[in-house]
């Protein structure tokens, strides 16, 4: 999938690779089959003889398949699958969408909807809980199920697709609560529909007089660019304005074949956000972090969310203490621009909203007089009038 970029920004461009070399299984695809993003779908890698041909499979890998498939399948795009590491169980791509012995503890304290996302549903498959928008779910398809998904309960089971009925009962309520001017259209991934179907709930959106913002909630930028084709985004342009948040997790996944994808987003005109989930294994490290933050903005991605990792069923081994997430926010402020710097936020079990948490840069705060701190734990006294 090549991308037309200017001479001056081509530099940039080269320094993100490609994604590695396919994997003996797809060597014999066809370039138009590798790069035509309804092959990569119908290809997933969803059993074990698949996964076995592409990486060094552990007994302990091995034994959380055959024990875990059943509560939540595997499915890995090839491109992906192309960017695990084929020798090591911990490559942080690989964590993140091989089974791993940790899915099967079930934590008491573990919820299946943590996010209480049912609760505030009016609807079915639609999530109204602050005032002026909702999370519209069109999809319960994904190109990738992530082993971290917090929506375990939905992705993945072919019974909570959401059918036309759903849909339009959906649109429906939006179109009759004047309050809503912001819409998420989220899933599984919105972006695993047809063009036809992305247009159609696009479109009946924009026709609503009191909708102002659309937002896209999608994976494919990172686990499936090939799905970012000239026609999706000459839709997008007719629907604007129209925002866009995906999902990197690591620096490995900023490839060349990512970098086009998110150039065609940002060139549609759309404004493209990085919402980041805190994994243990994965990226719990501040510098790590900086190098994805340095590299999005390169990509023209605006990291715009940490998030806390939810207390789902089965991803506890994923968490980190919360200590952890502001020991990374504390790398970042004042270390690095401010546009490299996302919100770190808990979305609070039992359906609070986000809550973002921060380090105490206030020291002291007395009447009219506050003594602050900065990233080098400086002390200054800011005086009120």
């Amino acid at each position: 999938m090549s991308y037309k970029i200017p001479k001056m920004t081509r530099k940039i461009r080269d320094s993100f690779p490609y994604a590695p070399a396919r994997p003996g299984l797809w060597k014999k695809i066809s370039d138009k089959k590798w790069n035509d993003w309804k092959w990569q779908l119908a290809h997933c890698v969803r059993s074990l003889e698949d996964l076995e041909r592409v990486v060094s499979v552990t007994a302990a890998e091995r034994d959380a398949f055959h024990r875990s498939n059943e509560l939540f399948k595997m499915a890995i795009t090839p491109y992906y699958a192309s960017l695990m590491d084929k020798a090591d169980p911990e490559c942080p791509v690989r964590r993140q969408s091989v089974p791993h012995e940790g899915e099967l503890h079930i934590l008491p304290t573990d919820l299946e909807d943590p996010l209480a996302e049912e609760r505030d549903m009016p609807v079915p498959g639609l999530t109204h809980r602050y005032p002026d928008r909702v999370l519209f779910y069109t999809s319960h398809v994904c190109a990738m199920f992530c082993r971290h998904c917090t929506r375990k309960r939905k992705v993945a089971d072919s019974g909570s697709y959401a059918v036309d009925k759903q849909l339009e009962d959906g649109l429906r309520y939006i179109a009759a609560h004047k309050e809503v001017r912001d819409i998420v259209i989220s899933g599984g991934d919105p972006l695993c529909s047809s063009d036809d179907r992305v247009e159609y709930i696009l479109a009946r959106l924009r026709a609503i007089k009191h909708i102002e913002i659309l937002r896209i909630g999608s994976r494919v930028p990172v686990t499936m660019p090939q799905r970012i084709t000239d026609r999706l985004v000459k839709i997008f342009r007719k629907y604007h304005p129209v925002y866009f948040n995906t999902h990197f997790n690591h620096p490995k996944e900023c490839t060349r074949e990512a970098f086009d994808a998110c150039a065609r987003i940002t060139d549609a005109g759309c404004s493209l956000n990085n919402q980041m989930v805190l994994l243990k294994g994965v990226n719990d490290d501040p510098a790590l972090v900086k190098e994805l933050n340095h590299r999005l903005l390169l990509m023209r991605v605006r990291p715009y969310y940490i998030f806390q990792c939810d207390m789902a069923q089965g991803i506890s081994h994923f968490r980190t203490p919360v200590e952890k997430g502001l020991e990374i926010m504390e790398a970042l402020r004042g270390w690095t621009s401010g546009l490299a710097i996302p919100y770190y936020v808990i979305d609070s079990p039992g359906g609070g909203g986000k809550i973002p948490v921060l380090p105490n840069y206030v020291v002291s705060h007395e009447g009219k007089k506050w003594v602050l701190r900065n990233f080098r734990k400086q002390e200054f006294t800011y005086l009120e009038p």
